[in-house]
């Protein structure tokens, strides 16, 4: 198992969508490690970024603002670097039905652009992606493992499955040191809570911040949760891990429940909250996947990663942050 206090010791990181929930973690935890951090972001308002969110280490680390459709800008900040988090993206699967040619663009376009400045100016790199259970769409079985057939049900799911394959692709043909990862609903401090572009539970958030009703569509579906904490640990053991390179990893959380389960939790945590289930409206029911968990097996035993932090924790320390500073993430 890769060692993060060794390994980040006074390299060299990029991170793009660095201000974003994500990014902005991984960032605070490797400047903890010792690494020079450099965060690239867009600063898209519908996309995440928020300055606030790395205010912890604001004095330790490098932003650029810039849009990694820039190709630009990205072969500039790809040279010298020693690791790449390639964490950028669209993440709204209804924009993505949207707006299809702008999610085409960032996920799939701008990944391509990335890759050839890798390529072209610092073919050492070290790369993780930040890919997607999306890509599995409607699970055949469960829990779904690194072989369940790909067959996404949004263009977003699309275009991010286009992302992952050109990062494998140049693992294999031009030996860049590439992983990616198949995240799951990442949950925690810094998501983005002002919609659902992000995730679901960031709205019931803000709607139990507010003295509001949130909403549980459905309810019945099965849903695994990966507190950010364990996924910031699960980026840095595979990037740095030699055994990951070219691999694919599906992530995955300690705890499965129906979204009615979590919904009773969080009611559990803030008694004064309460939730309305209702039907799926038709344009999400069009595109929602059902029940889905992960097997975490493959990367638990190549690299020694699982999940750690229970959703009862998770959802308590989500509470406490937002608590403490939810108008940094209204506007």
């Amino acid at each position: 198992m890769v060692n993060p206090k060794i390994a980040f010791k006074n390299k060299k990181v990029l991170i793009t969508g660095g201000l974003g929930f994500i990014g902005s973690n991984l960032a605070i935890r490797l400047v903890k490690l010792g690494a020079d951090v450099t965060l690239v972001d867009s600063l898209i308002p519908e996309y995440g970024g928020n300055l606030f969110n790395i205010d912890p280490v604001k004095d330790d680390v490098t932003i650029n603002i810039s849009d990694v459709r820039d190709p630009f800008s990205i072969a500039y900040l790809v040279k010298e670097k020693d690791f790449l988090f390639n964490l950028a993206g669209q993440t709204s699967h209804l924009d993505s039905m949207h707006h299809p040619d702008l999610d085409l663009q960032i996920n799939a376009s701008a990944q391509l652009s990335i890759l050839e400045a890798c390529r072209q100016y610092n073919p050492d790199i070290k790369i993780v992606f930040a890919s997607t259970r999306q890509l599995y769409g409607k699970p055949k079985y469960l829990p779904v493992d690194e072989a369940h057939p790909l067959s996404p049900v949004d263009v977003n799911g699309i275009n991010k499955l286009a992302g992952e394959q050109y990062h494998l692709l140049y693992s294999r043909v031009y030996g860049l040191h590439v992983c990616a990862l198949r995240l799951t609903n990442t949950i925690g401090p810094r998501m983005r809570i002002k919609d659902a572009r992000q995730t679901f539970v960031g709205v019931w958030v803000r709607r139990v911040l507010d003295g509001e009703p949130f909403e549980v569509w459905g309810g019945e579906q099965l849903r695994d949760f990966t507190y950010v904490s364990d996924c910031v640990d699960a980026l840095l053991y595979s990037v740095a891990s030699p055994q990951a390179n070219g691999k694919i990893y599906n992530l995955g959380g300690v705890d499965v429940v129906s979204l009615s389960d979590l919904a009773k939790l969080i009611v559990k945590l803030n008694p004064d909250s309460e939730y309305l289930v209702k039907e799926f409206p038709v344009e999400r029911k069009r595109i929602d996947i059902g029940d889905y968990y992960s097997s975490y097996q493959l990367i638990e035993e190549e690299l020694g990663w699982k999940p750690k932090v229970n959703l009862h924790e998770a959802m308590l320390e989500t509470f406490i942050f937002f608590k403490q500073s939810k108008k940094m993430y209204y506007d």
